[in-house]
Protein backbone atom coordinates (compact mmCIF):
# COMPACT_ATOMS: atom_id res chain seq x y z
CA UNK A 1 0.00 0.00 0.00
CA UNK A 2 1.58 3.46 -1.24
CA UNK A 3 2.63 5.57 1.38
CA UNK A 4 -0.17 8.41 2.02
CA UNK A 5 0.82 12.00 3.00
CA UNK A 6 -2.62 14.52 3.54
CA UNK A 7 -1.48 18.09 4.19
CA UNK A 8 -3.08 21.22 4.89
CA UNK A 9 -0.91 22.99 2.79
CA UNK A 10 0.95 22.96 0.01
CA UNK A 11 1.25 19.68 -2.52
CA UNK A 12 0.97 16.04 -1.90
CA UNK A 13 2.61 15.72 -4.96
CA UNK A 14 6.06 17.58 -3.33
CA UNK A 15 5.42 15.85 -0.01
CA UNK A 16 5.65 12.75 -1.28
CA UNK A 17 9.28 13.57 -3.01
CA UNK A 18 10.30 15.31 0.35
CA UNK A 19 9.81 11.88 1.92
CA UNK A 20 11.41 10.34 -0.68
CA UNK A 21 14.70 12.75 0.03
CA UNK A 22 14.17 11.87 3.54
CA UNK A 23 14.78 8.06 2.66
CA UNK A 24 17.76 8.44 1.11
CA UNK A 25 19.24 11.01 3.28
CA UNK A 26 18.89 9.33 6.20
CA UNK A 27 19.99 6.01 4.27
CA UNK A 28 23.16 7.59 3.34
CA UNK A 29 24.05 8.72 6.78
CA UNK A 30 23.27 5.71 9.13
CA UNK A 31 26.01 3.70 6.57
CA UNK A 32 28.24 5.77 8.59
CA UNK A 33 27.36 3.63 11.96
CA UNK A 34 27.12 -0.05 10.59
CA UNK A 35 30.53 -0.78 11.54
CA UNK A 36 30.89 0.80 14.86
CA UNK A 37 29.68 -1.23 18.03
CA UNK A 38 30.04 -0.43 21.63
CA UNK A 39 30.33 -3.92 22.15
CA UNK A 40 26.94 -3.83 24.28
CA UNK A 41 26.10 -7.10 25.26
CA UNK A 42 22.53 -6.55 24.40
CA UNK A 43 23.04 -6.86 20.85
CA UNK A 44 23.93 -10.37 21.19
CA UNK A 45 21.12 -11.92 22.00
CA UNK A 46 18.90 -11.69 18.93
CA UNK A 47 22.04 -12.20 16.82
CA UNK A 48 23.25 -15.40 18.42
CA UNK A 49 19.39 -16.56 18.86
CA UNK A 50 19.74 -16.23 15.17
CA UNK A 51 22.82 -18.19 14.21
CA UNK A 52 21.04 -21.05 17.06
CA UNK A 53 17.61 -21.22 14.99
CA UNK A 54 20.11 -21.72 11.93
CA UNK A 55 22.21 -24.45 14.02
CA UNK A 56 18.79 -26.39 14.01
CA UNK A 57 17.61 -25.35 17.39
CA UNK A 58 14.19 -24.94 18.44
CA UNK A 59 13.22 -21.14 20.25
CA UNK A 60 12.03 -21.80 24.12
CA UNK A 61 12.24 -25.53 23.53
CA UNK A 62 16.03 -25.69 22.69
CA UNK A 63 17.07 -22.37 24.40
CA UNK A 64 15.29 -20.22 26.57
CA UNK A 65 14.26 -16.65 25.69
CA UNK A 66 10.96 -14.26 27.42
CA UNK A 67 11.26 -12.17 24.22
CA UNK A 68 7.99 -13.35 21.59
CA UNK A 69 10.39 -14.63 18.74
CA UNK A 70 9.78 -12.12 15.58
CA UNK A 71 13.03 -10.71 15.73
CA UNK A 72 14.75 -13.93 15.75
CA UNK A 73 13.54 -15.78 12.96
CA UNK A 74 13.41 -12.59 11.06
CA UNK A 75 17.55 -12.39 11.75
CA UNK A 76 17.74 -15.87 10.76
CA UNK A 77 15.83 -15.41 7.47
CA UNK A 78 17.84 -12.81 6.64
CA UNK A 79 20.76 -14.42 7.57
CA UNK A 80 19.72 -17.53 5.64
CA UNK A 81 19.62 -15.43 2.44
CA UNK A 82 22.73 -12.91 2.84
CA UNK A 83 24.93 -14.39 5.74
CA UNK A 84 25.35 -14.30 9.17
CA UNK A 85 27.74 -11.31 8.70
CA UNK A 86 27.41 -8.19 10.97
CA UNK A 87 27.72 -5.98 8.07
CA UNK A 88 24.10 -7.64 6.89
CA UNK A 89 22.51 -7.51 10.36
CA UNK A 90 23.77 -3.79 10.69
CA UNK A 91 22.44 -2.54 7.11
CA UNK A 92 18.44 -3.39 8.09
CA UNK A 93 18.81 -0.82 10.82
CA UNK A 94 19.62 1.68 7.91
CA UNK A 95 16.56 0.61 6.21
CA UNK A 96 14.75 1.34 9.56
CA UNK A 97 15.88 4.48 10.55
CA UNK A 98 15.44 5.64 6.73
CA UNK A 99 11.03 4.11 7.77
CA UNK A 100 11.04 5.85 10.84
CA UNK A 101 12.17 9.59 9.63
CA UNK A 102 9.52 8.87 7.16
CA UNK A 103 6.81 7.73 9.28
CA UNK A 104 7.73 10.90 11.41
CA UNK A 105 7.35 13.18 8.58
CA UNK A 106 4.01 11.91 7.45
CA UNK A 107 2.16 11.30 10.80
CA UNK A 108 3.43 15.01 11.81
CA UNK A 109 2.20 16.62 8.15
CA UNK A 110 -1.37 15.58 8.09
CA UNK A 111 -1.84 18.47 10.93
CA UNK A 112 1.09 20.51 10.74
CA UNK A 113 3.00 22.44 8.30
CA UNK A 114 5.91 21.55 6.27
CA UNK A 115 8.75 22.84 8.50
CA UNK A 116 7.27 22.08 11.92
CA UNK A 117 7.13 18.28 10.22
CA UNK A 118 10.70 18.29 8.60
CA UNK A 119 11.94 19.71 12.08
CA UNK A 120 10.08 16.20 13.44
CA UNK A 121 11.83 14.17 10.99
CA UNK A 122 15.49 15.74 11.53
CA UNK A 123 15.15 15.14 14.80
CA UNK A 124 14.32 11.12 14.02
CA UNK A 125 17.03 11.01 11.81
CA UNK A 126 19.88 12.64 13.86
CA UNK A 127 19.01 10.80 17.31
CA UNK A 128 16.90 8.06 17.21
CA UNK A 129 18.97 4.98 15.75
CA UNK A 130 22.30 6.75 16.34
CA UNK A 131 21.24 6.76 19.78
CA UNK A 132 21.67 3.18 20.21
CA UNK A 133 22.49 2.12 16.67
CA UNK A 134 22.70 -1.84 17.83
CA UNK A 135 20.74 -4.92 16.80
CA UNK A 136 17.95 -5.36 19.31
CA UNK A 137 14.03 -6.41 18.68
CA UNK A 138 12.89 -3.26 20.25
CA UNK A 139 13.98 -2.05 16.57
CA UNK A 140 11.87 -4.19 15.04
CA UNK A 141 8.96 -3.99 17.12
CA UNK A 142 9.01 -0.29 16.63
CA UNK A 143 8.71 -0.77 12.82
CA UNK A 144 5.84 -2.86 13.09
CA UNK A 145 4.13 -0.34 15.65
CA UNK A 146 5.32 2.49 13.38
CA UNK A 147 2.95 0.56 10.90
CA UNK A 148 -0.11 -0.35 13.01
CA UNK A 149 -0.34 3.81 13.67
CA UNK A 150 -0.25 4.20 10.28
CA UNK A 151 -3.11 1.78 8.61
CA UNK A 152 -5.06 3.12 11.85
CA UNK A 153 -4.82 6.97 10.58
CA UNK A 154 -5.75 5.37 6.85
CA UNK A 155 -8.66 3.36 8.02
CA UNK A 156 -10.12 6.41 10.55
CA UNK A 157 -9.37 8.38 6.93
CA UNK A 158 -11.22 6.18 5.02
CA UNK A 159 -12.64 2.91 6.36
CA UNK A 160 -12.59 -0.73 4.85
CA UNK A 161 -12.25 -3.87 5.20
CA UNK A 162 -8.40 -3.85 3.75
CA UNK A 163 -7.51 -1.53 5.89
CA UNK A 164 -8.82 -3.29 9.23
CA UNK A 165 -7.21 -6.29 8.19
CA UNK A 166 -3.96 -4.79 7.48
CA UNK A 167 -4.49 -3.13 11.07
CA UNK A 168 -4.81 -5.64 12.97
CA UNK A 169 -1.83 -8.01 10.98
CA UNK A 170 0.54 -5.37 12.09
CA UNK A 171 -0.92 -4.85 15.38
CA UNK A 172 -0.38 -9.05 16.41
CA UNK A 173 2.48 -8.80 14.21
CA UNK A 174 3.50 -5.92 16.75
CA UNK A 175 2.93 -8.68 19.90
CA UNK A 176 5.13 -11.44 17.98
CA UNK A 177 8.13 -8.89 18.26
CA UNK A 178 7.65 -7.87 21.38
CA UNK A 179 4.76 -8.73 24.05
CA UNK A 180 4.39 -5.58 26.36
CA UNK A 181 4.63 -3.13 22.91
CA UNK A 182 1.91 -5.02 21.53
CA UNK A 183 -0.04 -5.06 24.51
CA UNK A 184 0.61 -1.24 25.23
CA UNK A 185 -0.67 -0.78 21.21
CA UNK A 186 -3.43 -2.44 21.58
CA UNK A 187 -4.75 -0.75 24.56
CA UNK A 188 -3.50 2.71 23.17
CA UNK A 189 -5.44 2.24 20.29
CA UNK A 190 -8.93 0.78 21.67
CA UNK A 191 -8.61 3.94 24.09
CA UNK A 192 -8.42 6.08 20.46
CA UNK A 193 -11.30 4.43 18.52
CA UNK A 194 -13.52 4.75 21.44
CA UNK A 195 -12.83 8.14 22.15
CA UNK A 196 -13.44 9.17 18.41
CA UNK A 197 -16.83 7.68 18.69
CA UNK A 198 -17.59 9.10 21.91
CA UNK A 199 -16.72 12.48 19.90
CA UNK A 200 -17.63 11.70 17.10
CA UNK A 201 -20.81 9.73 16.91
CA UNK A 202 -22.54 10.58 13.53
CA UNK A 203 -19.46 8.85 12.03
CA UNK A 204 -18.93 5.56 12.78
CA UNK A 205 -15.70 3.37 11.85
CA UNK A 206 -16.48 0.01 12.61
CA UNK A 207 -19.33 -1.95 11.12
CA UNK A 208 -19.66 -6.01 11.54
CA UNK A 209 -17.50 -6.88 8.86
CA UNK A 210 -14.78 -4.38 9.83
CA UNK A 211 -14.48 -5.46 13.02
CA UNK A 212 -14.31 -9.17 11.70
CA UNK A 213 -11.59 -8.42 9.24
CA UNK A 214 -9.80 -6.35 12.37
CA UNK A 215 -10.20 -10.16 14.54
CA UNK A 216 -9.04 -12.08 10.98
CA UNK A 217 -6.00 -9.71 10.84
CA UNK A 218 -5.17 -10.45 14.19
CA UNK A 219 -5.68 -14.29 14.53
CA UNK A 220 -3.88 -15.35 11.41
CA UNK A 221 0.02 -14.44 12.53
CA UNK A 222 -0.51 -15.73 15.83
CA UNK A 223 -2.44 -18.71 15.05
CA UNK A 224 0.26 -19.67 12.41
CA UNK A 225 2.44 -18.81 15.20
CA UNK A 226 1.71 -21.41 17.34
CA UNK A 227 0.98 -24.35 15.06
CA UNK A 228 4.67 -24.17 13.92
CA UNK A 229 5.78 -24.04 16.99
CA UNK A 230 3.36 -26.95 18.55
CA UNK A 231 4.50 -29.18 15.31
CA UNK A 232 7.92 -29.04 17.11
CA UNK A 233 6.22 -29.45 20.32
CA UNK A 234 7.22 -26.47 22.08
CA UNK A 235 3.98 -25.14 22.70
CA UNK A 236 4.11 -25.63 26.43
CA UNK A 237 8.01 -23.62 26.50
CA UNK A 238 6.37 -21.20 24.50
CA UNK A 239 4.01 -20.12 26.60
CA UNK A 240 5.68 -20.64 29.76
CA UNK A 241 8.51 -18.20 28.50
CA UNK A 242 5.97 -15.81 27.34
CA UNK A 243 4.61 -15.45 30.36
CA UNK A 244 8.06 -15.25 32.40
CA UNK A 245 8.20 -11.77 32.58
CA UNK A 246 5.05 -11.14 34.02
CA UNK A 247 6.43 -13.09 37.30
CA UNK A 248 9.94 -12.04 36.89
CA UNK A 249 11.20 -8.83 34.21
CA UNK A 250 10.52 -5.93 36.66
CA UNK A 251 12.11 -6.36 39.56
CA UNK A 252 16.02 -5.89 38.34
CA UNK A 253 14.63 -3.86 36.04
CA UNK A 254 12.65 -1.15 37.26
CA UNK A 255 14.17 2.17 37.42
CA UNK A 256 12.76 5.91 38.14
CA UNK A 257 10.37 7.27 35.27
CA UNK A 258 13.54 8.80 32.68
CA UNK A 259 16.06 7.12 34.50
CA UNK A 260 19.89 7.44 32.62
CA UNK A 261 22.07 4.17 33.09
CA UNK A 262 24.90 6.85 34.06
CA UNK A 263 27.49 5.55 36.57
CA UNK A 264 28.72 8.00 39.44
CA UNK A 265 31.94 8.31 37.53
CA UNK A 266 30.28 8.70 34.15
CA UNK A 267 28.18 12.12 36.14
CA UNK A 268 31.55 12.98 37.32
CA UNK A 269 33.04 13.30 33.63
CA UNK A 270 29.93 14.31 32.31
CA UNK A 271 29.76 17.50 35.03
CA UNK A 272 32.63 18.04 37.02
CA UNK A 273 35.98 17.53 35.09
CA UNK A 274 36.28 20.11 32.93
CA UNK A 275 35.82 23.65 32.21
CA UNK A 276 32.50 25.52 33.11
CA UNK A 277 31.96 25.67 29.05
CA UNK A 278 32.62 22.12 28.74
CA UNK A 279 30.05 21.44 31.33
CA UNK A 280 27.58 23.08 29.58
CA UNK A 281 28.17 21.44 26.39
CA UNK A 282 28.07 18.44 28.69
CA UNK A 283 24.53 19.52 29.47
CA UNK A 284 23.37 20.50 26.55
CA UNK A 285 24.34 16.97 25.14
CA UNK A 286 22.29 14.98 27.78
CA UNK A 287 18.84 17.65 27.71
CA UNK A 288 17.19 15.51 25.56
CA UNK A 289 17.31 12.60 28.19
CA UNK A 290 15.05 15.03 30.14
CA UNK A 291 12.83 16.30 27.04
CA UNK A 292 12.49 12.78 25.77
CA UNK A 293 10.79 11.10 28.32
CA UNK A 294 8.40 14.00 28.60
CA UNK A 295 6.97 13.91 25.29
CA UNK A 296 4.39 11.03 25.93
CA UNK A 297 2.92 13.23 29.40
CA UNK A 298 2.42 16.06 27.19
CA UNK A 299 0.45 14.15 24.66
CA UNK A 300 -1.92 13.17 27.39
CA UNK A 301 -2.20 16.41 28.46
CA UNK A 302 -2.68 17.57 24.71
CA UNK A 303 -5.29 14.61 23.97
CA UNK A 304 -7.52 15.47 27.17
CA UNK A 305 -7.43 18.94 25.79
CA UNK A 306 -8.75 18.02 22.09
CA UNK A 307 -11.51 15.99 24.01
CA UNK A 308 -13.25 19.08 26.19
CA UNK A 309 -16.34 20.37 24.83
CA UNK A 310 -14.76 24.27 24.45
CA UNK A 311 -12.12 22.98 21.70
CA UNK A 312 -13.96 19.91 20.30
CA UNK A 313 -14.96 22.99 17.52
CA UNK A 314 -11.85 24.12 17.00
CA UNK A 315 -10.43 21.71 15.41
CA UNK A 316 -11.64 19.96 12.07
CA UNK A 317 -12.91 16.85 12.39
CA UNK A 318 -10.37 14.30 10.25
CA UNK A 319 -7.59 16.19 12.30
CA UNK A 320 -9.19 15.63 15.27
CA UNK A 321 -9.54 11.99 15.02
CA UNK A 322 -6.10 12.00 13.50
CA UNK A 323 -4.58 13.42 16.92
CA UNK A 324 -6.67 11.85 18.87
CA UNK A 325 -5.37 8.20 17.60
CA UNK A 326 -1.50 9.14 17.76
CA UNK A 327 -2.10 10.67 21.00
CA UNK A 328 -4.27 7.72 22.73
CA UNK A 329 -1.53 5.63 21.11
CA UNK A 330 1.01 7.42 23.01
CA UNK A 331 -0.57 6.97 25.96
CA UNK A 332 -0.60 2.99 25.87
CA UNK A 333 3.12 2.76 24.56
CA UNK A 334 3.83 4.95 27.73
CA UNK A 335 2.13 2.13 29.67
CA UNK A 336 4.53 -0.60 28.55
CA UNK A 337 7.25 1.46 28.95
CA UNK A 338 6.52 1.60 32.31
CA UNK A 339 5.66 -2.09 32.93
CA UNK A 340 8.84 -3.06 31.90
CA UNK A 341 11.83 -0.58 32.01
CA UNK A 342 11.31 3.37 32.31
CA UNK A 343 14.52 4.52 31.71
CA UNK A 344 15.60 6.84 28.81
CA UNK A 345 16.15 4.35 26.34
CA UNK A 346 12.86 2.64 26.24
CA UNK A 347 11.84 6.22 25.00
CA UNK A 348 14.38 5.98 22.26
CA UNK A 349 13.01 3.16 20.91
CA UNK A 350 9.50 5.06 20.44
CA UNK A 351 11.05 8.55 19.28
CA UNK A 352 9.54 8.42 15.72
CA UNK A 353 6.03 7.91 17.24
CA UNK A 354 6.75 10.35 20.30
CA UNK A 355 8.68 13.66 18.32
CA UNK A 356 5.07 14.44 16.71
CA UNK A 357 4.39 15.78 19.97
CA UNK A 358 7.02 18.37 19.15
CA UNK A 359 5.33 19.08 16.15
CA UNK A 360 1.94 19.68 17.22
CA UNK A 361 3.35 21.75 19.77
CA UNK A 362 5.60 24.15 17.64
CA UNK A 363 3.03 24.35 15.25
CA UNK A 364 -0.87 22.64 14.38
CA UNK A 365 -2.95 20.38 16.15
CA UNK A 366 -5.58 22.92 16.95
CA UNK A 367 -3.35 25.00 19.28
CA UNK A 368 -3.92 28.37 19.54
CA UNK A 369 -2.65 29.14 23.08
CA UNK A 370 -1.23 33.11 23.15
CA UNK A 371 1.71 31.84 25.01
CA UNK A 372 2.16 28.84 23.23
CA UNK A 373 2.47 31.12 20.28
CA UNK A 374 4.56 33.18 21.90
CA UNK A 375 6.87 30.63 23.05
CA UNK A 376 7.45 28.74 19.84
CA UNK A 377 10.18 30.24 18.26
CA UNK A 378 11.88 29.58 21.85
CA UNK A 379 11.31 26.46 22.11
CA UNK A 380 12.18 25.60 18.50
CA UNK A 381 15.79 26.90 19.37
CA UNK A 382 15.77 25.33 22.84
CA UNK A 383 15.28 21.85 21.03
CA UNK A 384 17.77 22.52 17.77
CA UNK A 385 20.31 23.49 19.85
CA UNK A 386 20.26 20.62 22.76
CA UNK A 387 19.26 17.57 19.77
CA UNK A 388 21.62 18.74 17.42
CA UNK A 389 24.28 19.03 20.61
CA UNK A 390 23.10 15.25 21.29
CA UNK A 391 23.69 14.59 17.26
CA UNK A 392 27.22 15.78 17.33
CA UNK A 393 28.19 14.09 20.21
CA UNK A 394 27.01 10.90 18.16
CA UNK A 395 28.78 11.40 15.49
CA UNK A 396 31.67 12.28 17.41
CA UNK A 397 31.48 9.08 19.45
CA UNK A 398 31.25 6.94 16.16
CA UNK A 399 34.20 8.64 13.97
CA UNK A 400 36.65 8.06 17.44
CA UNK A 401 36.06 4.71 16.62
CA UNK A 402 39.10 3.97 14.67
CA UNK A 403 39.88 0.12 16.34
CA UNK A 404 39.29 -2.41 13.50
CA UNK A 405 38.77 -5.54 15.28
CA UNK A 406 38.71 -8.67 12.58
CA UNK A 407 36.03 -11.34 14.06
CA UNK A 408 34.65 -14.54 12.50
CA UNK A 409 31.21 -12.65 11.71
CA UNK A 410 33.51 -9.39 10.16
CA UNK A 411 35.85 -6.57 10.64
CA UNK A 412 33.80 -4.24 13.30
CA UNK A 413 35.03 -0.43 14.51
CA UNK A 414 35.14 0.37 17.92
CA UNK A 415 36.69 2.96 20.03
CA UNK A 416 39.52 0.81 22.13
CA UNK A 417 41.68 -1.86 21.79
CA UNK A 418 39.67 -5.09 22.25
CA UNK A 419 41.33 -8.51 23.59
CA UNK A 420 39.00 -10.21 24.47
CA UNK A 421 37.40 -11.64 20.82
CA UNK A 422 40.86 -12.20 19.27
CA UNK A 423 42.30 -14.05 22.41
CA UNK A 424 38.79 -16.68 22.13
CA UNK A 425 39.19 -16.55 18.52
CA UNK A 426 42.91 -17.87 18.85
CA UNK A 427 41.79 -20.34 21.52
CA UNK A 428 38.40 -21.45 20.28
CA UNK A 429 37.37 -22.93 17.16
CA UNK A 430 34.07 -22.25 15.35
CA UNK A 431 31.30 -23.50 16.59
CA UNK A 432 32.83 -24.75 19.61
CA UNK A 433 30.12 -25.05 22.58
CA UNK A 434 31.82 -22.77 25.65
CA UNK A 435 30.25 -20.63 28.28
CA UNK A 436 30.62 -16.99 28.86
CA UNK A 437 29.00 -15.83 32.23
CA UNK A 438 26.88 -13.97 33.21
CA UNK A 439 26.27 -11.36 30.02
CA UNK A 440 28.08 -11.25 27.26
CA UNK A 441 26.24 -13.18 25.03
CA UNK A 442 28.01 -11.15 22.07
CA UNK A 443 31.02 -12.74 22.27
CA UNK A 444 29.34 -16.26 20.86
CA UNK A 445 28.41 -14.27 17.77
CA UNK A 446 31.30 -12.48 17.23
CA UNK A 447 33.83 -15.60 17.97
CA UNK A 448 30.85 -18.00 15.33
CA UNK A 449 30.81 -19.76 19.16
CA UNK A 450 27.47 -21.46 20.90
CA UNK A 451 26.94 -21.48 24.46
CA UNK A 452 26.93 -24.77 26.40
CA UNK A 453 23.78 -24.23 28.12
CA UNK A 454 19.88 -22.84 27.01
CA UNK A 455 20.83 -19.58 28.02
CA UNK A 456 22.38 -16.94 26.37
CA UNK A 457 22.86 -14.60 29.58
CA UNK A 458 21.66 -15.20 33.35
CA UNK A 459 21.22 -12.13 34.99
CA UNK A 460 21.38 -11.94 38.91
CA UNK A 461 17.87 -10.50 39.88
CA UNK A 462 15.98 -11.38 36.83
CA UNK A 463 16.36 -14.68 36.08
CA UNK A 464 15.45 -17.02 38.62
CA UNK A 465 17.43 -19.54 41.10
CA UNK A 466 16.05 -22.28 39.46
CA UNK A 467 16.80 -20.98 35.96
CA UNK A 468 20.89 -20.98 37.61
CA UNK A 469 20.84 -24.13 38.80
CA UNK A 470 18.85 -25.86 35.69
CA UNK A 471 21.34 -23.90 34.04
CA UNK A 472 24.39 -25.62 36.60
CA UNK A 473 23.07 -29.11 35.45
CA UNK A 474 23.56 -28.41 31.82
CA UNK A 475 27.00 -26.95 32.23
CA UNK A 476 28.06 -30.00 34.19
CA UNK A 477 26.58 -32.65 31.57
CA UNK A 478 28.48 -30.74 28.89
CA UNK A 479 31.25 -29.87 30.43
CA UNK A 480 32.75 -26.77 27.95
CA UNK A 481 36.61 -26.79 27.35
CA UNK A 482 36.22 -22.85 28.09
CA UNK A 483 34.68 -20.43 30.41
CA UNK A 484 34.78 -16.58 29.85
CA UNK A 485 34.10 -15.21 33.10
CA UNK A 486 33.30 -11.47 33.24
CA UNK A 487 35.08 -10.41 36.75
CA UNK A 488 34.24 -6.75 36.72
CA UNK A 489 29.70 -7.23 35.63
CA UNK A 490 29.23 -6.95 39.56
CA UNK A 491 30.46 -3.40 39.10
CA UNK A 492 27.72 -1.91 36.84
CA UNK A 493 24.59 -3.37 38.93
CA UNK A 494 24.64 0.10 41.28
CA UNK A 495 24.49 1.38 37.61
CA UNK A 496 22.34 -0.10 34.85
CA UNK A 497 20.10 -2.24 37.62
CA UNK A 498 20.18 -0.38 40.75
CA UNK A 499 16.74 -2.49 42.32
CA UNK A 500 18.61 -5.81 41.69
CA UNK A 501 17.53 -7.45 45.11
CA UNK A 502 20.53 -8.23 47.57
CA UNK A 503 19.90 -11.84 48.34
CA UNK A 504 19.88 -12.61 44.48
CA UNK A 505 24.12 -11.60 44.73
CA UNK A 506 24.53 -13.20 47.69
CA UNK A 507 24.00 -16.50 46.22
CA UNK A 508 25.85 -17.56 42.62
CA UNK A 509 25.52 -21.05 42.49
CA UNK A 510 26.95 -20.90 38.45
CA UNK A 511 29.92 -18.39 39.80
CA UNK A 512 30.65 -20.99 42.83
CA UNK A 513 31.04 -24.15 40.34
CA UNK A 514 33.04 -22.07 37.85
CA UNK A 515 35.35 -20.69 40.35
CA UNK A 516 35.59 -24.12 42.07
CA UNK A 517 36.15 -26.74 38.27
CA UNK A 518 37.84 -23.72 36.26
CA UNK A 519 41.52 -21.94 36.66
CA UNK A 520 41.98 -18.72 35.72
CA UNK A 521 44.54 -18.32 32.08
CA UNK A 522 44.54 -14.98 31.04
CA UNK A 523 42.39 -11.66 32.03
CA UNK A 524 41.12 -9.66 28.83
CA UNK A 525 39.84 -6.38 28.44
CA UNK A 526 37.08 -5.23 25.82
CA UNK A 527 36.41 -2.61 23.94
CA UNK A 528 33.30 -2.24 26.52
CA UNK A 529 35.11 -1.57 28.87
CA UNK A 530 35.04 -4.56 30.97
CA UNK A 531 37.41 -7.30 32.16
CA UNK A 532 37.11 -10.95 31.50
CA UNK A 533 39.05 -13.93 32.72
CA UNK A 534 39.78 -16.82 30.19
CA UNK A 535 39.26 -20.09 32.29
CA UNK A 536 40.16 -23.79 31.24
CA UNK A 537 38.59 -26.67 32.71
CA UNK A 538 40.53 -28.25 35.57
CA UNK A 539 43.20 -30.80 34.15
CA UNK A 540 43.49 -29.10 31.04
CA UNK A 541 46.30 -26.96 30.50
CA UNK A 542 45.98 -23.46 29.43
CA UNK A 543 46.64 -22.56 25.99
CA UNK A 544 50.41 -20.94 24.99
CA UNK A 545 49.48 -16.99 24.20
CA UNK A 546 49.52 -16.41 20.56
CA UNK A 547 51.60 -13.54 21.00
CA UNK A 548 54.56 -15.72 23.52
CA UNK A 549 54.32 -18.30 20.63
CA UNK A 550 54.96 -16.09 17.81
CA UNK A 551 57.87 -14.27 19.81
CA UNK A 552 59.14 -18.01 20.37
CA UNK A 553 58.99 -18.22 16.98
CA UNK A 554 60.70 -15.08 15.94
CA UNK A 555 57.40 -14.25 14.06
CA UNK A 556 54.95 -11.01 14.56
CA UNK A 557 52.89 -10.62 17.65
CA UNK A 558 50.17 -8.43 15.96
CA UNK A 559 47.99 -11.41 14.03
CA UNK A 560 45.37 -11.14 16.45
CA UNK A 561 45.28 -7.77 17.76
CA UNK A 562 43.22 -4.87 17.27
CA UNK A 563 45.33 -2.37 15.18
CA UNK A 564 43.63 1.42 15.07
CA UNK A 565 42.54 2.33 11.61
CA UNK A 566 42.01 5.24 9.85
CA UNK A 567 38.37 4.18 8.38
Amino acid sequence: MALEIRSNTGSWKADRWIAAGLFVVSAACLLAFRRYTSMDPDEGIVLQGAQRILHGEVLYRDFFSFLTPGSYYLLAAVFKIFGGSFLVARTILVLYGALFTIFTYAMARRTCSRSSSLFAAYLTAATCLPWRFMVLHNWDSTLCTCLSVYFAVLFMQSPGKTRAFALGSSLCLTFLFEQSKGAGLALGLLLGFVLVALVRPARPQFTRRRACALLAGCAWPLVLTLACFGSHHALRPLLSDWLWPLRHYSAANRVPYGYADWSDQARQNLFHSGSRFQTFVAFLAVSPCFILPALPLIAVLLLVQWLAPARRSAVAPDQESHCVILASTMSGLLLSVLATRANIIHFVYLAPIFYVTLAWILDGAGLSSRFLCAARPVIALLISVTFSATTMSLWIENRNARWMLATRRGAVRTVARDDLIPYVQAHVAPGERIFVYPYFPLAYYLTATFNATSFEYLQPGMHTREQSERALKQLEAAKPRVVVYEITFYDKIPASWPNTPPQALAADVLGDYILSHYHSCAILASASQSRFSFMAQDGISCPVDVAQSHALQGGSTDSHRAVPTTE
